[in-house]
């Protein structure tokens, strides 16, 4: 049984302290937040004890592991405070807010020996993973386009975005995290930022883009983003290959379909919030992230995926600015 601390009783964090407390291998230990009430709160919740210092989370000896769902600026220091302090990490995405801390950082997260997973955790949703392994055992053959279509239901608060990073490191980095899975390493981005919701036009980033990366071995993957479908969470994923095609489809609250004098195959929206479109995708995750802390192997999404994933996202930042495609060096 790992014993779990989460750091971070946002949105994030109670998705991953249910996560936690439904897991047979997992005891949510201890939840961390600066605002106590909110700490209190979650923890209560799931029979936890809280803290609003993170370093009584560090200094714990009760806890194995620390899930860091903290504000981005704070990922890199409290992944190193955790490591230092001997405890495995599951840290949320991204890595950083610019490429500058992690540089800065470089020395300390190379020399890192805990086990570290960061949360892409869309490489553990099933129909994507079993995309991707139907492309390994060489179903389609060689892949030549990939397509990711990720749109949100509705955007997040502007004060949210304002402080986000931007789209393309808040909410395009999960799927360049998904082209690297399909494809391996990019080497060019071009990426066309669009202005769409009058709502969001003073938060300085883009509320829609689409991105074109050029993989090292020439296959091209297209994504499609918008912080906005009146339909619901729209996630959605193609892969052709030279000897095939392979279609991830969205997910619907049940099967059923509706034909009458008005409509003909009708079928419910989408469903409507992350959580329940990816919860099989958490658990998985969760699971693989024990898996390693206990077997004391290197889990799948590690620091080396975060920087790159990162590094995408300010070469797309830069081209949806210049108009230009950024290569990779």
């Amino acid at each position: 049984m790992l014993s779990i601390a989460v750091i971070g009783a946002g949105r994030i964090g109670h998705v991953h302290a249910k996560t936690i407390a439904a897991h047979p291998q997992a005891e949510l230990a201890l939840v961390c937040d600066p605002f106590e009430d909110a700490a209190e709160k979650l923890a209560a919740t799931y029979g936890a004890r809280s803290c609003k210092d993170a370093e009584e989370v560090f200094a714990d000896p009760e806890i194995d592991a620390v899930i860091v769902g903290s504000p981005t600026p704070l990922h890199i220091p409290h992944l190193l405070a955790a490591a230092k302090a001997g405890k495995a990490v599951l840290c949320e995405k991204p890595i950083a807010l610019d490429m500058k801390d992690v540089e800065a950082a470089q020395a300390e997260l190379d020399a890192v020996k805990v086990p570290v997973m960061f949360g892409f955790n869309r490489r553990f949703d099933p129909s994507f993973a079993a995309a991707r392994a139907a492309v390994e055992a060489g179903k389609i053959g060689d892949i030549e386009q990939l397509t990711i279509i990720s749109r949100d239901p509705a955007a997040p608060p502007a004060e949210y975005i304002k402080v986000s990073g931007g789209i393309f490191r808040d909410m395009t980095i999960h799927d360049f995290d998904t082209a690297r899975f399909f494809l391996g390493e990019i080497e060019e981005v071009y990426a066309a930022g669009q202005n769409l919701d009058p709502a969001l036009k003073d938060t300085g980033d883009f509320d829609a883009a689409v991105v074109t990366l050029k993989a090292a071995s020439g296959a091209v993957a297209t994504i499609i983003n918008n912080r906005h479908c009146s339909s619901g969470y729209d996630q959605r994923l193609e892969a052709s290959g030279r000897e095939g095609a392979l279609f991830a489809e969205n997910i619907r609250a049940t099967t059923v379909r509706l034909s009458n004098g008005e409509v003909t195959d009708a079928q419910e929206p989408y469903l409507d919030f992350f959580l329940e479109r990816y919860a099989d995708a958490y658990r998985i995750e969760l699971s693989a992230f024990i898996e390693a802390v206990e077997a004391g192997t290197t889990p799948p999404t590690g620091i080396g995926d975060a920087i790159a994933a990162l590094r995408l996202a300010e070469a797309a930042t830069e081209s949806a600015h210049s108009g230009q495609p950024v290569r990779l060096s």
